[in-house]
């Protein structure tokens, strides 16, 4: 395998950035859609199994700026300041790592917030097919217990929707997922993106629509510099365009149209440099 699409976290404005960015790149005959595996993080967990459900891009693009049916999206407040005490207070607790995970992930599983029924109807209409794709698709989480990352594909025989539920589980907003006896919580919390996870790749393009809040641990960072240098490597980040439309909280659903907009407006600034690492 020789080419990885990762696809980090960013909310529902940023599934519909991510989508429109990649309609874009289709429009502009840059097809990334070929990936050899496709690893995704929080909304990348969800950008990656709707891309390789087999639903046309467009029609993907269509669901965010044209929408038909009511949306089942339940709108959440992010008290960034809030998470800024919250987390910052657990930062100077703990070095970077499986242990501050699991502080962060103990506060998870105290936090007030919708049910795991209600949470898991929303990632079940997001996703236009609920079986695992037949593309190596790798979905990250955390377990909210041990702190130790969780990468689901399809070997594993959890179900699909499950395994997405648990990658956006942010802490503090949407609930844990149970799966298999655990309690798994959001795989941004690891690395908003984990593109060093797609180490091995000779080609690797990586969309992430926030940057990391968390510090990411050493371990992760030498693989990181060691994935820079032994793969040709593209990161791509919203233009300010795109920031703009994402708005400052990325879970609002009413966010998704306009940074699927731009999304696609900033595919024709990217075209070139996407085909150069990917052809």
């Amino acid at each position: 395998m020789t080419r990885a699409l990762v696809l980090g976290g960013g909310g529902v404005a940023g599934i519909g950035w991510q989508t429109g960015l990649l309609f874009g790149l289709s429009e502009a005959g840059v097809d990334v859609t070929n990936a050899d595996v496709v690893i995704g993080t929080s909304a990348g967990s969800t950008t990656g199994a709707q891309l390789l459900s087999g639903t046309p891009l467009g029609r993907l693009y269509d669901r965010h700026v044209f929408p038909v049916e009511e949306s089942t999206e339940i709108a959440a407040e992010l008290d960034t300041d809030q998470m800024v005490t919250t987390w910052g207070a657990l930062l100077n607790e703990h070095a970077p790592g499986p242990a501050l995970r699991a502080a962060i992930g103990r506060y998870a599983l105290t936090a007030p917030t919708v049910s795991e029924r209600r949470r898991r109807a929303v990632i079940e209409a997001r996703l236009p097919v609920h079986d695992w794709p037949s593309t190596a698709l790798q979905i990250v989480a955390v377990d909210a217990t041990s702190g130790e990352e969780r990468v689901f594909t399809r070997d594993d025989g959890v179900p699909l929707v499950d395994a997405v539920a648990a990658s956006c589980a942010v802490p503090g907003v949407w609930p844990p997922v149970s799966i298999g006896g655990r309690r798994y919580i959001d795989g941004g919390v690891r690395s908003s993106a984990n593109a060093d996870l797609a180490e091995g790749h000779r080609q690797v393009l990586v969309i992430a629509p926030v940057r990391d809040f968390l510090v990411p641990e050493k371990p992760i960072t030498r693989r990181l510099k060691k994935l820079e240098k032994s793969s040709t490597l593209l990161t791509i980040h919203p233009d300010d365009a795109s920031v703009t439309a994402m708005g400052p909280n990325p879970l609002d659903p009413a966010m998704a149209q306009p940074a699927a907009q731009a999304g696609r407006a900033q595919a024709a600034d990217v075209a070139a440099a996407v085909r150069e690492v990917w052809s």
